[in-house]
This record gives structure tokens, C-alpha cells and sequence, in this order.
């Protein structure tokens, strides 16, 4: 028997289910249409970030960053590419603490840029620093299971 999965719309915020094995069809939004997966990061805001942690059944990899960080800056189109590798196996998303900043205390966070892995609704691992694609890649498979 096939299972679904629960996915978020980056786009539409609504919730898909999809069967497992189907994800690398590039499957659409049934309200939107939009395809689920671009291999581009979701931008989150306090708004849509519980609805990607606790409805998706994907593991949820974030960036927390900030635009006036170098090191941030350096990793935005490494983490783009990593997307373009681990998506649809994992939602990568990116949080801007400078204008959401109680999502950034909300977890801790305490230097740019942060990547937080979370499955299940629970944070499973944290790596800190600039990393490029292959190495967010190397970092982020084991850790899921």
C-alpha cells in the first residue's frame, strides 16, 4: 500500500496530500495548481511557519538569516542549490530574523546564518555557519532517516 503524504503549498499555504511515491512528478496544488515543488526555498513568516512544521509530513530544513549578514549572503544561492538536490525528500525553507524576530527567539536562535532540520514538528539538528550546497546536502541525508 502507497502512502500520503501531507505537503504544504508554497504558494497557496494549502495543504496536499500526495502519494509517496509520486513526489518526483512534479506534482501541482489542487487549489492553486502551482507545482509543489520548484527546487527553490519557501520563504516563512510567523504566519506560515507553524502550518510547514506541524501539517507537512516532510522534513522541514530551515535557514535563519539576515540581510545585512556576509555569511548569509554567501549561502543564499548554496542553500538554492540544495534545493534544487534535496527537494521533494525535504521542504527547505527561509526565515529572515530580522523581520521575524520572534521566530528566531522562538528557537534560539543566537547566530547567522542557522540551519535547523525539524521532522515531525520537532528540530532534530542544528548546524551553524555558512555551508555550501554539497555539504548542506552531505549534512542534512543521514539525519533523515
Amino acid at each position: 500500500m502507497n502512502t500520503s503524504l501531507h505537503t504544504i503549498c508554497p504558494h497557496c499555504q494549502s495543504i496536499n496530500r500526495v502519494l509517496a511515491d509520486r513526489l518526483n512528478e512534479k506534482p501541482n496544488c489542487g487549489r492553486c495548481k502551482h507545482t509543489l515543488f520548484n527546487g527553490s526555498p519557501v520563504e516563512l513568516t510567523s504566519d506560515t511557519f507553524s502550518r510547514h512544521l506541524e501539517r507537512s509530513d516532510l522534513p522541514l530544513l530551515v535557514d535563519f538569516w539576515a540581510p545585512w549578514c556576509g555569511p548569509c549572503k554567501m549561502m543564499a544561492p548554496q542553500f538554492e542549490q540544495a534545493a534544487r538536490i534535496l527537494e521533494p525528500r525535504v521542504r527547505l525553507a527561509k526565515v529572515n530574523t530580522e523581520t521575524e524576530q520572534g521566530l528566531g527567539s522562538q528557537y534560539g536562535i543566537r547566530g547567522i546564518p542557522t540551519m535547523v532540520l525539524f521532522r515531525g514538528g520537532r528540530e532534530v539538528a542544528r548546524q551553524s555557519g555558512a555551508m555550501d550546497a554539497q555539504n548542506i546536502v552531505r549534512w542534512v541525508t543521514p539525519l533523515l532517516g
